[in-house]
């Protein structure tokens, strides 16, 4: 499988890094990027990758698929340069955000073999998620070998309607973010109850990270791990109840409602270039 990638930023090389260390070569990897140090740091990273300042034919000819990797207020000119070269063969995968289907197939002249895909930044350590949406064009066998890239640094999920990869920005797209604030929230407490910053540190990434773990080989609901921490007049019992007090759960659930409101309005803002 030959995969040319148009952008080489963080994402390009979390993908193309996590496709080798599972056993494709770097010889199968072209990548397309104006900027010269960017280019320069691939074939460093990667040897035996192929590098090129520009969009070509040579550069897209005998790819199987075609990874969009570039910001999204630069897709619908780097989509009109890519749309001479596409033939029939490439399946074109987009990983940036709010950048519907429909308009990047406008954008490509009417080409619609095209699958979305929504990860999250833990896929630079190989520990992400993304949510998946591919147009019905798109066989059974390219929606696997489109899914096997981003798979190369983490989970995935499908998606039956675009739309849906509104909520997977809400929820696991701005995700890390909510958890690093939470991060903060938790050292700052530790810090001023006391505790050396760097103990408050290792008691929070600890406690996240075990909590996690206990969630994931647990057949039950957060909610009933949850009540079986709170003793009744305990002291995790007075956290929750304050939280619960401030309205810190509808609060939370409000916030992810409006990051996936705000991925629908840039997919509009988006996709009102021509």
């Amino acid at each position: 499988m030959n995969i040319t990638f148009v952008g080489g930023g963080n994402m390009a090389s979390a993908l193309i890094g996590g496709m080798i260390a599972k056993g494709t070569p770097a010889q199968s990897f072209r990548v397309v990027d104006p900027a010269g140090a960017q280019r320069d740091r691939l074939v460093s990273l990667f040897s035996g990758i192929e590098v090129a300042p520009a969009i070509d034919r040579r550069v897209i000819d005998g790819a199987s698929i075609v990874v969009l990797a570039v910001k999204p207020q630069e897709m619908p000119g780097v989509a009109r340069e890519l749309a001479p070269h596409v033939g029939s063969t490439p399946v074109i995968l987009s990983v940036a955000a709010g950048i519907r289907t429909a308009d990047l197939a406008r954008w490509l002249s009417g080409y619609r073999q095209l699958v979305r895909a929504m990860p999250n930044t833990p896929a630079l350590v190989g520990s992400g998620i993304s949510g998946l949406f591919a147009t019905p064009e798109v066989s059974a066998e390219r929606r696997v070998a489109a899914a096997s890239v981003v798979e190369a640094c983490g989970e995935i999920v499908w998606c039956d309607e675009e739309a849906l990869l509104d909520a997977v920005t809400g929820v696991s797209g701005s995700g890390p973010a909510y958890v690093f604030y939470f991060l903060e929230a938790m050292e700052q407490a530790a810090r001023e109850l006391g505790l050396d910053a760097p103990v408050a540190r290792k008691l929070t990434y600890a406690t996240f990270a075990g909590a996690i773990s206990l969630a994931r080989q647990s057949d039950e609901e957060p909610a009933v791990l949850r009540a079986r921490v709170t003793s009744k007049g305990g002291t995790t019992a007075r956290g929750i109840e304050t939280m619960e007090a401030a309205k810190v759960n509808a609060h939370f659930v409000a916030a992810i409602k409006g990051a996936a409101a705000r991925a629908k309005e840039l997919g509009d803002e988006f996709g009102a270039a021509r």
